[in-house]
């Protein structure tokens, strides 16, 4: 029997009346076939091979299991070295820092503006000071890290390599990434120093050097994650986020670097939502666009150009303050659909993750999610074990799909920077968001806990919670080093920042030598702010 005629018979069966459509509103067919199906095996392929819709690698996690990271920062560096030491010793096998507000806007703890946000969402860290203690006691060679941070990126980065330098190990030994999309920022994230086009030139500064200096070193995470958490459709988190990836290549090539010689340290960072067919289809669709781009229109010829490389983490947006017990489940599907979409790093979401930063305990059961998966489920054993499924194939395609005719859009804009400009992305994410919170309301999509099943009482959690006495002890930490520091030296560091800045010179050996000299994430980002100008959000103008 072909599916039009088992659909003739399905019709006269009585169906739930609910809208049978993913988290992103993709209605779906109650049967897939091979009629669904492009007959062309080749795009399917084989793990390791181009297009690499089954995987990167051959083994996959036969060879090697994914990293699995655990966000981690809050309070002072101490407080944050603590729980990494913590994490390491439960088995963790990577590093993934959180930094605070002023961190991420480029601000030292004494900074008015920094007031009431210090080591409240992630790790403070002002200077070089504040990252000697923050990795005090870690090998630097012996760990990888991932570092989230944008538009202060360059002194973030700077200030780890510094430590490195002083621990011994020689920055080719590093490993590791540091976020440093700032495209992803002007449409979803909204953390920026300067406008688009300067940020882009710090961007590309990060990725020539490091892949003259650092080469296992990823400088950028095109991050699609942020995107997600916005409101956007899978859909739009996959092509807005290879778009940005697209220009960010686009600028490399155009700064005189050959695509085979930075395009193997690209990497990418997705969102797992709870849709778990469409999440394990977007990843492996994911994959395959991005490696036909590669090829078709730069002519990569390095296979590991081609290759989509990419971390991932549970939404935190699908996380609900009310039943938070709920949350631990909603992780765990979302972490099986990123290790069946084959990726190279995850990070699992704690259960009291939409309340206050992770709690010890919490975030050892995320963790522990992560190894029940990797070591008792079973899915590891396999390659691609749902490769060849006719709805994953047939959705893989259709997210492909999609998510091409989005970029071709965005190629006739001018490219995302000109898109950004004009607000398109922003547009249709908020416009997603906005549908998609209609239908919670109406009913049609349940959240377990929030518009069902509801309890008229809940007792709260215990919640991990910084105290008021770390603002106080970070500013004076940050204003003795500037009093003690070699003056003199710090503003001539500072003033060879503004030359490079000014020239176009590339950035990162003069912010290297800057923070040697004990000069501040706000003092650096002070002088981008003087030199380029500081980015207004055309929605608020």
């Amino acid at each position: 029997m072909n599916k039009r005629d088992w659909l003739a018979r399905y019709r006269n069966d009585t169906e739930r009346t609910v809208r049978f459509s993913t988290v992103s509103d993709m209605e779906l067919d109650p049967l897939y076939t091979a009629e669904d199906v492009r007959p062309d095996p080749d795009r399917i392929g084989v793990p390791g091979e181009f297009p690499y819709t089954r995987g990167v690698y051959p083994s996959m996690y036969r060879g090697r299991l994914w990293t699995m990271r655990q966000f981690a920062g809050f309070g002072t560096a101490e407080d944050t070295n603590e729980r990494f030491r913590f994490l390491l010793a439960q088995g963790q096998t990577g590093l993934s820092t959180a930094f605070d507000m002023p961190t991420l806007m480029g601000y030292d703890a004494d900074h008015p503006r920094a007031r009431g946000e210090v080591g409240r969402e992630g790790v403070a860290v002002s200077s070089l000071v504040d990252m000697r203690a923050l990795f005090h006691g870690i090998r630097l060679d012996q760990v990888t890290t991932s570092m989230t941070v944008n538009c202060s990126a360059s002194a973030v980065l700077a200030m780890y390599l510094a430590v490195a330098e002083e621990q011994g190990t020689p920055w080719t030994a590093l490993g590791g990434t540091i976020q440093n999309d700032m495209l992803k920022e002007f449409i979803a994230q909204k953390e920026w120093i300067c406008p688009p086009e300067p940020s882009l030139r710090i961007v590309v500064d990060m990725i020539e050097f490091c892949a003259r200096e650092v080469p296992r070193w990823h400088a950028v995470s095109i991050s699609g994650y942020h995107i997600r958490e916005a409101g956007s459709t899978a859909v739009q988190e996959l092509a807005f986020t290879l778009a940005d990836g697209i220009a960010y290549v686009e600028a490399a090539r155009q700064r005189g670097l050959a695509v085979d010689d930075f395009a193997p340290r690209l990497s990418f960072f997705f969102n797992l939502h709870n849709d778990f067919l469409e999440e394990v289809a977007k990843l492996r669709a994911a994959r395959r666009l991005w490696a036909s781009l590669m090829r078709e229109r730069f002519g990569a010829r390095d296979p590991r150009s081609l290759r989509l490389r990419t971390h991932a983490q549970t939404a935190g947006c699908s996380l609900t303050a009310q039943q938070p017990l709920n949350n631990v489940v909603r992780v765990a599907v979302q972490a099986l659909a990123g290790v069946l979409g084959g990726v190279q790093s995850l990070h699992t979401n704690s259960l009291d993750e939409t309340l206050a930063l992770p709690s010890e305990g919490a975030a050892m059961v995320a963790l522990r999610t992560q190894q029940i998966l990797a070591e008792e489920s079973g899915v590891t054993n396999t390659v691609d074990p749902l490769g060849g499924s006719w709805a994953i194939e047939a959705l893989t395609d259709r997210i492909e799909r999609e998510a091409r005719a989005y970029i071709e859009h965005i190629d006739g804009l001018g490219g995302m920077v000109r898109a950004i400009e004009l607000g398109y992305p922003q547009r249709e994410i908020a416009e997603a968001a906005y549908v998609y919170q209609q239908q919670i309301d109406r009913g049609e999509k349940t959240v377990v806990g929030v518009n069902r099943y509801q309890v008229p009482e809940e007792r709260p959690l215990e919640l991990l919670r910084v105290p008021l006495e770390v603002e106080e002890r970070q500013t004076e930490r940050v204003r003795r080093v500037k009093r003690e520091r070699d003056g003199a030296r710090a503003r001539a560091a500072l003033a060879r920042v503004r030359a490079a800045a000014t020239s176009g010179e590339n950035l990162m050996p003069p912010v290297v030598d800057a923070v040697k000299a004990l000069c501040t994430v706000g003092e650096i980002a002070d002088v981008y702010r003087d030199v380029f100008g500081v980015y207004r959000d055309p929605a608020w103008l």
